[in-house]
């Protein structure tokens, strides 16, 4: 990892500028809507979200000490050890640089001491995303699992996380 790149647990002060992250890329792809991340009603308070559950968290990653991304795992099925991969986003000048496979290793490497699944939501239109998505180990599901929150999603994932490479 280049040595301007930091990737740290979300804080209080960080929530104005992931919630702005999310906002513009679903806006950028049309995905203002309802059934997205973009009305979670939690999105505006991020860190006390994550940090009010045991066993999730959301992690940011900064470049050049600036806020420009991140990453979040959260209980999905806690009964049959599943996590849910959520909300990776990068600002638009962080994309392309491999700040995402930076963030997909340390919620990866999280997920798979905690976890035996990872399951993820996404968009068609989000086609880097699923690429990433597949080569980390991701395969597509026929339909969503059972008590999913986001209906407008129309790709779904599951990842095995005793295969997980770090």
């Amino acid at each position: 990892m280049h040595k301007s790149v930091v990737i740290r647990e979300m804080e209080a002060k960080d929530d104005k500028v992931i919630e702005a992250i999310i906002k513009r890329s679903l806006e950028k792809h049309h995905l203002n809507h309802e059934g997205t991340a973009y009305t979670d009603p939690q999105l505006a308070q991020l860190s006390t979200y994550y940090n009010g559950r045991p066993k999730d968290k959301y992690w940011v990653i900064e470049m050049n000490g600036e806020v420009v991304g991140g990453i979040g795992i959260g209980v999905y099925d806690e009964k049959h050890s599943i996590c849910e991969l959520q909300k990776l986003y990068l600002a638009q000048k962080a994309q392309g640089k491999g700040l995402s496979r930076e963030l997909m290793k340390t919620a990866l490497d999280y997920a798979s001491m905690h976890f035996k699944q990872c399951y993820l939501e996404t968009r068609h239109e989000l086609e880097a995303a699923a690429y990433l998505y597949e080569e980390y180990g991701f395969r597509l599901l026929d339909k969503p699992l059972e008590g999913s929150g986001h209906t407008a999603m129309d790709r779904w994932y599951m990842k095995d996380l005793s295969k997980q490479l770090t």
